[in-house]
């Protein structure tokens, strides 16, 4: 029998030793007003897929993504048009916008001239020494950081010569070669990702680089494939990284609408305890036993509470063998029951008994009213 008195089973277990990462300290960089590395939350970014000479397309998605909690968003600079509409793009965009460049260093030095926070260059592709050189000076001029962006599907000649085809070795051979062009330029303010579509050569190849630097790194398993498959490939991968401690900003390479990569990229961190935004549901796959349908109730959920940006957790469980347990776990909980009832919970505690066909309408209004209660107090502090 356990002693009640002595123990200590904290409500959410959230100080328990083993959900304990202890992130590997990368310096700390500046992309616009967002921290990048050091002590900084791990920030989440998408890209905009619409054609950036078009400013009020891009902007229209950039928007959508702020509202998904995007912390920044990357744009493609393929052309001379689409660095002429970065200035417009940049003057209105609620967030920071990095500039995507490949081949053309030119568009680099476009994009820092027209406000872009950040620059990001594929080694593989923007040429020779001196290119990158002219790069570093406008992003020193016109104080943007940089991305040395390396692709296991573009890496230089010279490797794939040298080691027969992509592998780990390669791609972190490839970042630190030019991350060593930027430190010989006195240039510091720079994050690296080395991205590849194949899990196990990402995993390594950013285990081989963060044993090597102490430069932020940018995660990704790039064209991870389409919302379903993507995702859970991307959690995998971008997960094992993250439980280790590797990691400082990352992005969810989807075949899917921008924002849903930033709503897959906070899931992933909310999982391991990393970042907290919105509303946690905690749901049973659903059983004989359920009291109601648990499926149909957690998809008008997510929907009806995808507004809500405060942190919470709210289970729904469908009958009462977890549900009670999970509940007191919770700041809200739902428990369904015999009858047409189940047990509300709040904070924890049982509160009373609500109608099923009545628990989503109740559910959504105490979320919102405990949102707007923690906004109020965050406000006041």
């Amino acid at each position: 029998m356990r002693n009640r008195k002595t123990e200590k089973t904290p409500r959410s277990c959230a100080d328990a030793p083993y959900r304990e990462i202890k992130r590997r300290q990368s310096r700390k960089i500046w992309v616009g007003p967002v921290a990048v590395g050091g002590d900084a939350p791990i920030s989440v970014q998408s890209m905009t897929n619409s054609p950036t000479s078009d400013a009020a397309a891009t902007l229209k998605q950039i928007e959508t993504l702020a509202e998904a909690g995007a912390d920044f968003v990357r744009v493609s600079c393929p052309d001379e048009d689409s660095t002429k509409a970065l200035r417009k793009i940049v003057r209105r965009s609620p967030l920071p916008i990095v500039a995507d460049i490949h081949f053309h260093h030119a568009r680099a030095i476009e994009a820092a001239e027209a406000g872009a926070a950040c620059l990001r260059i594929n080694p593989g592709n923007i040429g020779a020494r001196d290119r990158v050189r002219d790069v570093v000076q406008a992003a020193r001029d016109h104080g943007c950081a940089m991305r040395i962006g390396v692709n296991g599907g573009s890496l230089e000649s010279s490797l794939l010569e040298k080691y027969g085809e992509p592998c780990p070795e390669a791609m972190a051979e490839s970042a630190l070669y030019h991350a060593s062009f930027l430190e010989e330029e006195d240039f510091h303010n720079y994050k690296i990702s080395v991205k590849a579509s194949d899990v196990f050569m990402t995993v390594a190849a950013y285990r081989l680089l963060a044993a090597k630097t102490d430069a932020p790194l940018h995660l990704g398993i790039t064209e991870a494939g389409s919302l379903w498959p993507g995702t859970i490939k991307s959690a995998i991968g971008l997960g094992a990284l993250l439980w280790e401690g590797i990691g400082d900003t990352l992005r969810v390479s989807l075949a899917a609408p921008p924002a849903e990569e930033v709503r897959a990229g906070f899931e992933i961190l909310k999982s391991l305890g990393l970042r907290q935004r919105g509303v946690k549901i905690i749901a049973c796959p659903s059983c004989a036993r359920q009291g109601f349908d648990v499926i149909k109730t957690i998809r008008i959920l997510e929907e009806r509470l995808a507004h809500i940006k405060t942190p919470m957790t709210l289970s729904v469980i469908g009958c009462v063998v977890n549900g009670p347990g999970e509940a007191r776990m919770s700041d809200i909980g739902f428990t369904g029951g015999g009858g047409l009832a189940g047990l509300l919970y709040i904070g924890g505690k049982p509160h009373q008994k609500v109608p099923h066909d009545e628990m989503v309408d109740r559910l959504v209004a105490l979320v919102e009213e405990k949102a707007a209660e923690c906004d109020s107090e965050s406000r006041k502090g």
